[in-house]
């Protein structure tokens, strides 16, 4: 009994379109004569499998497919898809069509046939196309759906194509995998619209030079054929983003291929190659490149410097050395090479030119530039950011300025369901232009959802943002660096934002699709628009617990937000046809269409309007289609009430709003630094336990909703006032933007003029929404009090600064709340908390090193990562203020610090430190010459009865 099978995807290459819909049973008319009465369909035998018809028997077979395929023809036709390659006799279906001249046939954009028919037949079908098929977009001739007794696919019996099939001008897809194929035909370069070819399992020895004329190729796959060489024209395909050669005979490749300036990906797998050419290294486009199970002993160290290249595939080669770039790049696959066998590497011979290596500084944050020559330098910043300037990057030495600026509404331009991710990067001199691009790394924050959301680097262009190409590097768990090649310098920073879905739309028309959202398509017809424009597509997904809880209606729903933009005039010259998702739930066969609404709204105006009676709108069981002419927001409801709009509003502004608690928290060593902290709800509790060991304080404020990009500010009261040298403190009080994710904080120091000897000072940090209140609350109780859906007044939290110790002595110094930790003695010289503080901003990712030389166990190593594993800061002071903690009172404790630092190669720091010693040694020394001690008696004495020294502070 015959049935049609489920059309699947079956190109070799991972980017082929998903242009195939589900072939349909096969529809001729049935006859009953089969065996033990069973039905046998027209076009299959009863027994096995068909004889291939003769050429003299054609003009048979289509006197009886006029009779038996006529009913069924039209349907075969879905849409402007034709899939014959799994009905029996394709060829001839098809040749009726054309000879009946179906008018269905002149949509027909997709075809696909069977590679197991006759050649002679095949050819002939081909050979109609052009004149039948104008509009053809996708061919696809495959074979391999016969197998043979073993299971393997069988190749198909296409050997050439017709010389006319170059007539098909908008052919941009062509697949003739699983056949055999021994030389490209003819036709196929002059296809010159070709955008995708895949050769793949045929009996290709050699590619023609003639290859290079399709100047619009962008991905070719010729894998498991006989090529032993490959074309030196394969270097001017410049469009050219994924070529897949592997399971070949390749032993060497063109320098040309250095030409393909858009590669991203190149599979080479499987092959005979015993070298590289050094030209490799000019893909600055490529991403992924495949090299395992070849014959490499070398590769190129240029291969390193490559600035998008994730993954470096080396497997199962037969290299022993590799250069040290390789080696240690985390991207590297080097398994199954014999590496420990590797001789040792020569001695150069006199008289070489030794090639400068290119310098990497690490810089601290007290540091705001840094110098680039024409060798190039990596770079890497404590707050978060590194660069990479490629050799040649700069023909003279190039000052590079940069700075971390806090988040400010100019400088942060978020889209409605936009969210912050980083603080604010600046590179000056803006504007400046580099010969190459330079490497950006930022550190950024991970989001919270990441489905159907895309993080991508913004930065500010010709006074407009636009982001850029962005790819992902994981370092550990939630540690992700954004990476891109930065055009110029200016304002960068990472956003997440909902899934952006782009094209151009050409006079021609096209279709564009959500990747996130398979439902949502817009369709473009011939003729939409007089010059290509960009058009972009985003879709906002709507959490289906809240609606009804807003609408206060169990049975409200809404389809996916979906967001239209484009570039150049504002409508569009046809109606455009949009493809929504019917709401969850609601079924086009049973809906109430007085409960559908379709909301538009155009921005910057705030309100939803219903065009539900302005448009026409065409339901299926799943989808609704309207035709629309300009872009802007559109939104489908199913509900009853009867205005809808202010509803949509409310439903907008809550997926906008973000419930976020307050916290104020003091240091255990000194009260009077204060952390203040915004964070998202369902993180509180684990930043809480991550900082209980080092700070105290109350429990978080009571949850508050607050929109995306409001501003809120902090104020101290009750007699503590901030340190005003602080630059993000006006008058006692502290701003903070808050943009969704965003680890908002600000560690502050809290002063008083109140006689804390007596008692101890209660006060408290009071945050407020909107504008700052001209005058402040004195009392907790009154705040909570006035506290509504709209009052400025958020939070209130608890601070207290304890009374100083030993009250009844003199003073020993103005603001000293707790003693403060010396590390040292006085021969030796002591170190300070601010001391240690500086210590530590200055180690960054070095502190592990340090960690182990100072005799900190692995484990304990290990638990502090994960203890503070968003906080690298923290890391770093949990580290050393333990260790100093553990150190206090004990000598050589200085010296071990000093000791360790240089064998972590961090000399600058340790020099510092030796600065810093030194003069708390000359104060310790002036000061035993102000009580009239001779220098001679300073050694006879020895420090047991010298005076307390005077910390030095750095």
């Amino acid at each position: 009994m015959c049935a049609g099978r489920s059309g699947q995807n079956r190109g070799t290459g991972r980017l082929e379109p998903p242009w195939v819909l589900p072939a349909q049973a096969c529809l001729a008319s049935w006859d009953m004569s089969g065996p033990r009465g069973q039905p046998v369909c027209d076009g299959c035998s009863g027994g096995g499998q068909e004889p291939e018809p003769s050429a003299a028997e054609d003009a048979a077979r289509d006197a009886t497919d006029a009779v038996a395929v006529g009913p069924g023809t039209l349907p075969l036709l879905a849409g402007n898809r034709l899939s014959l390659d799994l009905y029996p006799r394709g060829c001839h279906r098809l040749l009726h069509l054309c000879a009946q001249q179906v008018p269905q046939l002149l949509e027909v954009e997709f075809l696909q046939l069977s590679g197991h028919e006759d050649p002679r037949l095949l050819e002939a079908t081909l050979a109609q196309l052009p004149s039948s098929l104008p509009h053809l977009r996708s061919l696809v001739v495959k074979g391999g759906q016969h197998r043979d007794a073993q299971g393997a696919c069988l190749r198909g019996s296409l050997a050439t194509l017709p010389a006319g099939l170059n007539g098909l001008v908008r052919l941009a897809h062509l697949d003739l995998s699983f056949n055999s194929l021994e030389t490209l035909p003819a036709c196929v370069p002059q296809m010159c619209g070709l955008g995708a070819l895949l050769l793949s399992h045929n009996c290709l020895s050699e590619l023609p030079e003639a290859l290079g004329a399709l100047c619009a190729l962008t991905f070719l796959a010729v894998t498991h054929n006989r090529l032993q060489t490959l074309p030196t024209a394969l270097g001017s395909l410049s469009t050219l983003q994924r070529l897949d050669l592997s399971e070949n005979l390749l032993d060497t490749l063109p320098p040309e291929i250095g030409g393909l300036s858009s590669l991203a990906e190149l599979n080479l797998a499987s092959n005979r190659l015993q070298s590289l050419p050094a030209s490799l290294a000019g893909l600055r486009s490529l991403q992924l490149l495949v090299l395992h199970s070849n014959l490499l002993a070398s590769v190129p160290a240029g291969l390193a410097r490559l600035p998008l290249l994730t993954r470096l595939d080396l497997r199962d080669n037969q290299l022993r050395d590799v250069p040290p770039e390789l080696l240690d790049a985390p991207f590297v696959r080097l398994q199954g090479n014999p590496l420990s066998g590797s001789p040792p590497t020569p001695r150069s011979p006199p008289g070489t030119p030794v090639v400068p290596k290119m310098p990497s500084l690490l810089l601290s944050s007290d540091l705001d530039s840094f110098a680039v020559t024409p060798l190039g330098c990596s770079v890497t910043l404590t707050c978060g950011v590194r660069l990479r300037f490629p050799a040649g990057a700069t023909a003279t030495p190039v000052t590079v300025r940069y700075r971390l600026w806090l988040p400010e509404p100019r400088l942060v331009p978020l889209g409605p369901h936009d969210s912050l991710l980083s603080g604010v990067l600046e590179l000056q001199p803006h504007g400046v232009a580099f010969q190459q691009e330079v490497g950006l790394w930022l550190l950024f924050v991970p989001p919270r959802a990441r489905r159907c959301r895309e993080v991508v680097v913004r930065t500010l262009s010709d006074n407009s943002w636009s982001d850029l190409e962005t790819h992902l590097e994981e370092e550990a768990p939630k540690r992700l660096w954004a990476h891109c090649q930065v055009p110029h310098f200016s304002w960068f920073l990472v956003v997440s934002r909902p899934v952006s879905d782009a094209c151009l739309v050409p006079p021609e028309g096209t279709l564009l699709c959500s990747s996130g959202h398979p439902g949502v398509k817009v369709t473009f017809p011939p003729g939409a628009t007089e010059e290509p424009r960009h058009v972009r597509m985003q879709v906002v997904r709507v959490g289906s617990r809240e609606l009804p809880a807003l609408l206060r209606e169990p049975e409200a729903a809404a389809s996916p937000l979906l967001c239209l933009s484009q570039s150049g005039p504002l409508s569009f010259l046809r109606p455009v046809t949009v493809q929504l998702p019917l709401p969850p739930g609601i079924t086009g066969l049973s809906l109430d269409r007085s409960c559908l609404h379709l909301l538009h709204r155009a921005p910057p105006a705030a309100t939803w309007d219903d065009i539900t009676a302005q448009v026409a709108l065409e339901l299926t069981h799943l989808y609704a289609r309207f035709q629309v002419t300009r872009f802007s927001w559109y939104w489908l409801w199913y509900t009853t009430k009867a205005c809808v709009g202010g509803l949509a509003r409310k439903a907008w502004e809550r997926l906008r709003l973000h419930r976020v608690n307050l916290i104020a928290l003091q240091r255990r060593r000194d009260p009077e630094q204060v952390l203040l902290q915004c964070l998202p709800r369902h993180k509180v509790d684990a930043t809480l336990r991550r900082l209980l060991e080092r700070y105290r304080g109350p429990e978080p404020s009571d949850t508050v909703e607050v929109f995306e990009g409001e501003k809120f500010f902090a104020a101290f009261e009750r007699g503590i006032a901030v340190d005003a040298d602080r630059p993000d403190c006006v008058e006692g009080r502290v701003c903070f933007v808050f943009y969704s994710h965003l680890k908002n904080l600000k560690e502050v120091y809290v002063t008083t003029a109140l006689d804390r000897r007596a008692q101890a000072v209660r006060g408290q940090v009071s945050f407020y929404r909107g504008e700052v209140p001209a005058e402040v609350p004195e009392e907790a109780e009154a705040a909570r009090q006035r506290r509504g859906a709209d009052a400025l007044w958020m939070a209130t939290l608890p601070i207290k600064l304890p009374r100083l110790r030993g009250s009844e002595e003199p003073a020993q110094g103005p603001g000293l709340s707790l003693a403060p930790l010396n590390l040292g003695d006085a021969e030796t010289g002591f170190l300070t908390q601010s001391n240690l503080l500086n210590v530590a901003g200055r180690l960054g990712p070095d502190w592990p090193a340090v960690a182990l030389h100072l005799g900190v166990p692995y484990r304990q190593l290990q638990r502090i990562r994960h203890e503070f594993r968003d906080d690298l800061d923290g890391q770093i002071r949990h580290m050393l203020f333990s260790w100093a903690e553990r150190q206090a009172g004990q000598p050589g404790a200085v010296g071990l610090l000093v000791q360790a630092l240089e064998q972590s190669d961090r000399r600058d720091v340790a020099e510092e430190v030796r600065a810093v010693l030194e003069l708390g040694r000359r104060k310790y020394q002036e000061g035993i010459r102000r009580t009239s001690l001779a220098p001679g008696d300073l050694a006879l004495r020895g420090p047991s009865s010298s005076p307390s020294p005077e910390p030095a502070q750095a």
